[in-house]
C-alpha cells in the first residue's frame, strides 16, 4: 500500500521540504529556512503539473538535477525507486512538498479526477526512462 511521507522513510530518495522543529519556538516572527542550495550556476525552472493519469507505464529520472514535487490540490501518488534499482518501486501519498535527489526514478498518478503539483528543477533537464508495469 501507499506510505505516508516522513523525513526518515523518504531519506533514501531525497528530503521533505519542512521547517526544522527547533525553529518553531518563536511564534512572534516569520520564520525562514533555506532547504537546499545548488552550488552550480545552472539556473532553475518552476513548472506546474496537472496529473490526470490513473496508471503508470514508465518511470523517469534526471541525473543532473534535484527536483521538488509540491502538492497544490488533489491526491497524488508518487512512485519512487533508487538510482541503481528502478524495478524496486515504493509508493507514497504526496501530502507534503519533497525534493528528490539526483537520479531517483519517479512517476505520478492521481487518485481523483486530477491533481496539481508545483515542480522546481534545473532549467535544462536530461531525462532517462524505465518501463514500469505495476501489478
Amino acid at each position: 500500500m501507499f506510505k505516508k511521507i516522513t523525513a526518515k522513510n523518504f531519506q533514501p530518495f531525497g528530503r521533505v521540504i519542512e521547517f526544522p522543529v527547533k525553529g518553531l519556538k518563536n511564534k512572534k516572527h516569520n520564520l525562514f529556512c533555506i532547504v537546499l542550495t545548488e552550488s552550480r550556476p545552472r539556473g532553475w525552472r518552476i513548472a506546474y503539473l496537472v496529473v490526470r493519469d490513473k496508471t503508470i507505464h514508465q518511470l523517469e529520472r534526471h541525473s543532473d538535477t534535484y527536483e521538488s514535487f509540491e502538492p497544490v490540490s488533489g491526491k497524488t501518488v508518487l512512485y519512487l525507486a533508487r538510482p541503481k534499482s528502478p524495478s524496486k518501486v515504493e509508493s507514497f501519498i504526496l501530502d507534503k512538498p519533497v525534493i528528490l535527489d539526483k537520479g531517483v526514478w519517479h512517476g505520478v498518478i492521481t487518485l481523483g479526477r486530477e491533481s496539481e503539483i508545483k515542480i522546481t528543477e534545473n532549467a535544462r533537464v536530461k531525462s532517462d526512462f524505465f518501463p514500469f508495469f505495476p501489478r
